[in-house]
């Protein structure tokens, strides 16, 4: 580019200098110069041409680079996206019945939220509560409790629901409450030795109070075959007591009874609350302590029964069954037991039989001053059997209370059944 000043023509026709002074244009001249030179195309850097292809590839392969300090790239925000869409395809049609169910039955929520349970009777015909909080099965009992049972809805006991208007409603069933301890060796007994010791006692538990032969009467067996018989005097002494029933040797110290041709189970569920535990005696031996709760739902027996001398033991009553068949009536029975597993090397003792050394009952709901080897509930329709109650009220499923010795107490009354 020429660094002189162009000239212009005049109005003759001749050519005349611009004024336009010259340090202006060539100001001018400098800075067109150097525009022209720095846009000039250059060929690019070796690292500048592997970027553009490494971004190349990506493109043509759908990626996109993440922009710094923006998150993911829109691909893979729009991937997550779609699956996310297609996670609620499939989880859509579960959710929606199990919202429609929840609005038909809202009681199927853990925990009723809405209060929507009450305490009121099942339906006859289910035999199941309509209220699922208040028959909910109470968890298993680990400590000594520290009061009674709060009182249960007031509800009248019937064949279909038994335990009706009573705390044992929410306990567990039969043998399956008596839940033996995880065992641990104690002073010499190993692990096994003390596992077998805590199944004998729940062996000799369940043949004294749950066995259907031993509800009738009959000799429980299974509980005698725990029993050591190098203990002095226990075997002969609860042979007596099976043999010939009296106040002072009277088998309901160890045996749950009724007499069959006076009252039959109402159902084949006997209730049962209470804990096993174990330490190591004080003769260096195993040392079990239990201490339960059994409540039976009974009926009065049939008149046509009494009257032939034979027994019907469980089923809803037949037609001619005599008044009051049909009522439902509790006995509750609370035993405490303490136990030891004796080294024979050390004592005189049978290895795996079991020594009693504590033998305690409280009786709810039964004849007072009658001494012929039964309990006998009362029915609200029958005269009272045996004597009048001289005691004072307590309450049957009050298990903080203490009962030692109760068996040498005055006959009282119980505050509910």
């Amino acid at each position: 580019m020429s660094d002189k000043q162009p000239e212009g023509a005049g109005e003759s026709g001749e050519f005349k200098q611009p004024s336009v002074p010259d340090d202006v244009w060539e100001r001018f001249a400098r800075d067109t110069e150097r525009d022209i030179r720095s846009s000039a195309p250059k060929e690019p850097s070796a690292r500048a041409r592997m970027v553009t292809e490494r971004l190349r590839q990506k493109d043509a392969k759908g990626a996109q680079p993440e922009g710094w300090r923006t998150g993911p790239a829109w691909r893979e925000m729009d991937g997550r996206a779609a699956r996310r869409r297609r996670l609620w395809a499939i989880l859509g049609v579960p959710v929606a019945i199990a919202v429609a169910l929840v609005a038909v039955k809202p009681s199927l929520l853990p925990g009723d939220p809405f209060g929507t349970s009450t305490d009121a009777s099942s339906d006859a015909s289910s035999g199941t509560p309509s209220g699922g909080a208040s028959a909910a099965a109470l968890p298993a009992e680990t400590a000594p409790p520290t009061a009674a049972p709060s009182s249960a809805a007031p509800d009248t006991p019937t064949l279909d629901r038994p335990f009706a208007g009573s705390p044992a409603e929410r306990w567990a069933d039969g043998a399956a409450a008596i839940v033996v301890p995880k065992a641990t060796p104690v002073g010499t007994f190993t692990s096994a030795q003390v596992a077998a010791a805590l199944k004998r006692a729940k062996t000799l538990l369940v043949g004294a109070n749950l066995a259907p032969g031993t509800l009738r009467g009959e000799r429980p067996e299974s509980a005698l075959a725990v029993l050591d018989p190098k203990q002095p005097r226990m075997l002969d002494d609860v042979n007596s007591w099976l043999r010939a029933p009296g106040k002072k040797h009277d088998p309901l110290m160890l045996f749950s009874r009724f007499d069959p041709a006076e009252v039959r189970p109402a159902g084949d569920v006997v209730k049962v609350r209470g804990r096993m535990t174990f330490k190591a005696g004080a003769h260096a031996s195993v040392a079990i302590h239990m201490d339960y709760t059994f409540v039976y739902p009974l009926i009065q027996a049939s008149k046509a029964s009494k009257a032939s001398g034979t027994t019907e033991t469980s089923g809803a009553p037949t037609e001619g069954s005599g008044a009051g068949s049909t009522e439902v009536a509790r006995t509750i029975v609370r035993r405490v037991l303490d136990l030891e597993l004796l080294d024979p090397r050390k004592y005189q003792a049978t290895p795996g039989k079991l020594s009693i050394t504590r033998y305690d009952q409280d009786f709810g709901n039964t004849a007072c001053d009658v001494h012929d080897g039964f309990l006998h509930p009362q029915f609200d329709s029958a005269a009272p059997p045996g004597a009048p109650p001289t005691g004072p009220t307590t309450d049957p499923y009050d298990r903080s209370r203490d009962i030692e010795h109760s068996g040498t107490e005055t006959c009282g009354t119980v505050s509910r059944t």
